[in-house]
């Protein structure tokens, strides 16, 4: 509340008064605490703010709270306690608010809110617990599950977590109240990187309420760490009629581990069961594209849009774009450019201009049309860094795939030289390294991003996979990789990695395994290559030509694909 907003208050209480002195025919009503005293005294607390002395305000305003127990006057003199930076002060005036009106809960969150911010976190927890069992216990459930978000700034995560646990004591005894205890529970011990016990808490959870959602979003987040742990719960939530969100958040999760036909299943189970659920067709026909079914991905694609329309939904344009561009690639890739630039064009003009322009340049570039569609790119407008960087992702990829390989490494130089930390770019240059051959800076960058992130497996394969490519270091190569796959054990690129390693090392058969694996889970044009390679090395040249035809079908210009069969002097 700033000094104008403050006397406004004021000063309408005493015109209330003012208005209804003279009505003789009802009894007179008490509308404010003020007398002329305490209004010069507010008057001159508020003056001394203004004066840039918000401390002597606060001693004004702390004083008038406690005279007229009014609310607002404890909140202004905590927050200009706050404001002079005395967490002390404000810490007084909350808890004299506390005092004097034991059911505030604005007063709770206040006291909660400077506890943490000084870093009183057993406080902070004996605090938590009264506010909580102060509230209905129909208010308790919201209460709990927003604790992880204010709790979100404090450095000891494991200590934020054990007494976040402590606090929750009484709340997961109470069957109201557990699931969602259960669940705030474990998000902070997966916050702390306490997996197994954040596992623990969604069984616990589960148990609780087998039908509560937050136990199953938990345990969607630990999926790719602890399935074993998490799997059975989840099966046993989506055997039934499941609500569409959490489906959805399943489906996405099993494409984020790269589990694509299990997320197909649920994407279609989703469809059927609720029809008018439109994410449900937008991330099915995505999927469908992806897999390269074309067919019934314009069948969702277009039911989506179809929903989405009706709807008139503002928050649905993100989607709506997505599937006008999908719809465009899938137009472009079988050579129908026209409908391609038809249904860019239907898309709205705030969609993000950056994929917009992507897809159009690449649809320029395959006609043949390279100079107009770089240009596309280059035109794009940024307002802010995270738009300077995705333009230069662009342009790099853009490049790279027109084997403009310096000019792509020369883009990235310059994004990296304003954005040194940033992963993307890291991973980008590194890749770009690879192909000019300079190996060294490549390692250096990849170990680079392992030292900064190293629970993230795709450093760790992508230089396993290099050293695996070029047949040095296979040691490493090996350890390498392994840790990519404790860290994402059903990720099909990661094992695709481990079965070329294989295929390098002369463990043919084991390599045959692997890539026979791994194509399954994810049909994919580079896959495809190796798997073809190592029947054609043990002598199934029927099946590697197969193979190799059905990756073409997946991506015809794949380069690792195209020097395979290059290689090997086959003419599919």
């Amino acid at each position: 509340m700033d000094y104008d907003a403050s006397m406004k208050y004021w000063f309408s209480s005493i015109a209330l008064v003012w208005a209804t002195a003279g009505v003789c025919a009802e009894p007179p009503v008490e509308n404010s605490k003020l007398n002329a005293v305490l209004f010069y005294q507010l008057l001159l607390g508020e003056l001394n703010v203004q004066a840039g002395e918000p401390g002597a305000g606060f001693a004004i305003i702390l004083d008038a709270a406690r005279k007229t127990k009014d609310e607002a006057l404890y909140q202004r003199a905590t927050e200009l306690a706050l404001q002079s930076r005395s967490g002390e002060a404000a810490l007084q005036a909350a808890r004299s608010w506390k005092s004097s009106l034991p059911e505030s809960q604005e007063a709770n969150r206040y006291i909660l809110q400077i506890l943490l911010a000084l870093n009183r976190i057993e406080e902070a927890g004996r605090a938590l617990k009264t506010s909580i069992a102060s509230l209905p216990l129909s208010e308790q459930s919201n209460a709990i599950g927003s604790i992880p978000r204010v709790f979100s700034r404090v450095q000891d995560k494991n200590f934020a977590a054990k007494i976040v646990e402590q606090a929750l004591s009484s709340a997961i005894q109470n069957p109201e109240t557990a699931a969602t205890a259960w669940t705030t529970i474990g998000r902070m011990k997966r916050d702390a990187g306490e997996i197994q016990p954040a596992a623990e808490a969604a069984r616990a959870g589960h148990a609780a309420n087998r039908r509560a959602p937050g136990p199953i979003m938990l345990a969607l987040s630990l999926l790719n760490f602890v399935p074993d742990e998490v799997q059975p719960m989840i099966s046993q939530y989506m055997s039934g009629d499941a609500l569409p969100d959490l489906r959805l958040g399943y489906a996405r999760t099993l494409i984020d581990l790269d589990q694509m036909q299990p997320a197909l299943a649920q994407l279609s189970q989703l469809t059927k069961q609720h029809p008018e659920f439109a994410p449900g067709w937008l991330f099915l026909g995505l999927l469908q594209s992806d897999l390269s079914q074309v067919l019934q991905a314009e069948q969702s694609l277009q039911q989506y849009l179809k929903l989405a329309t009706n709807a008139n939904d503002p928050d649905r344009m993100g989607g709506v774009s997505e599937a006008y561009l999908a719809l465009s690639q899938m137009a472009q890739k079988q050579g129908r450019y026209s409908v391609a630039d038809e249904w860019l064009a239907k898309i709205p003009a705030e969609a993000d201009p950056l994929k917009v322009a992507s897809r159009r340049a690449a649809l320029l570039a395959q006609q043949g049309r390279k100079a107009e569609g770089l240009k596309v790119l280059e035109q794009v407008k940024t307002s802010n860094p995270q738009e300077v960087r995705l333009k230069a992702l662009a342009l790099s990829q853009w490049l790279r795939e027109d084997k403009q390989i310096p000019a792509a490494f020369a883009t990235i130089e310059k994004a990296l030289a304003q954005f040194p930390a940033d992963t993307d770019l890291q991973s980008e240059m590194a890749m770009l390294c690879e192909k000019l051959g300079r190996f060294e800076q490549m390692e250096s960058l990849l170990r680079g991003m392992i030292k900064a992130k190293p629970n993230d497996p795709h450093a760790y394969n992508a230089l396993g996979y290099s050293l695996a490519d070029r047949k040095i270091r296979l040691d490493e190569a090996r350890e390498l990789i392994l840790k990519a796959v404790q860290l994402a054990p059903r990720d099909p690129f990661i094992q695709d990695s481990l079965g070329w390693l294989e295929y390098r090392a002369g463990n043919l058969q084991e390599a045959l395994r692997i890539l026979e694996a791994a194509f399954k889970a994810r049909p994919d044009a580079e896959i495809a290559a190796h798997l073809g390679e190592v029947h054609w090395s043990l002598g199934q040249k029927d099946k590697a030509g197969t193979i190799w035809r059905e990756g073409l079908m997946l991506k015809a210009d794949n380069e690792t694909l195209l020097e395979t069969l290059k290689q090997f002097n086959f003419k599919p």
